[in-house]
């Protein structure tokens, strides 16, 4: 009996699908994805695209599209972002948001109002969502969440690794109970981002027409006000 139980394993073995044999654990696929965005995150200098946004309000179950471009940028050991909202549910929109040197700054032209918030010591924690997916490295990423590897995909014809994160940090945790990115770990790029909100609202970011370390003028990353433009600093 015991031979026979034996010989029915090895050829249960024998007769299983090579890819299932050969498949490598969540935990060494995690380490090579993090390993691969160590490499890249040293390559990194710079990276704009055109990106769409989903917005879902869970109480009214109500979905608004957002659209723009977006551009980053490693200067020193800090990461500058700029983002320029140009629709908001279907309609012309006009918002920049800039972060840059541990300041974040939101201006809306319409209202003429200018918003300026200092990280001050939350500046890791801003830095920490900035670089999701945006020349940070695995290593930084393994640092600040709990990560867990959900597989690859194909997205606009890269491979990517879907990665599920759970901040370590409780305020983030207040605020987000997790997020999913799916990143392009030769170049440490997000193609995509889900944002799960403690409320039960979701973000759903899309980022097509990637630039990858092409050249960025310094104006990129400036806001300019009109003048009479009121400024809040906060």
């Amino acid at each position: 009996m015991k031979k026979n139980w034996m010989i029915c394993l090895v050829a249960a073995c024998l007769l299983a699908p090579a890819s299932l044999l050969a498949q490598p654990s969540q935990s060494a696929q995690l380490d090579k994805v993090l390993d691969e965005m160590n490499v890249a995150s040293r390559h990194f200098r710079n990276t704009a695209a055109d990106f769409n946004a989903d917005m879902y309000t869970a109480v009214v179950q109500q979905h608004e599209e957002q659209g723009g471009t977006v551009a980053f940028r490693r200067k020193g050991s800090s990461v500058e972002m700029k983002f320029h909202i140009t629709s908001e549910g279907g309609q012309p929109a006009n918002r920049e948001l800039l972060y840059k040197g541990g300041v974040l700054d939101y201006y809306e032209p319409n209202l003429k109002q200018e918003t300026i918030m200092r990280a001050g010591k939350k500046r890791q924690t801003y830095e920490s969502f900035l670089t999701i997916g945006f020349g940070g490295s695995g290593r930084d990423l393994a640092k600040g969440w709990t990560v867990t590897f959900e597989g690859m995909e194909t997205l606009d014809g890269v491979k990517v690794a879907k990665l599920d994160l759970v901040s370590k940090d409780q305020t983030v945790r207040d605020n987000f109970s997790h997020i999913l990115v799916w990143i392009d770990p030769q170049r440490s790029i997000a193609y995509k981002q889900k944002f799960f909100m403690s409320s039960g609202d979701t973000r759903t970011v899309t980022y097509s027409k990637i630039r990858y370390n092409t050249p960025l003028a310094d104006s990129v990353f400036r806001i300019k006000t009109a003048p009479g433009t009121k400024k809040i600093v906060k």
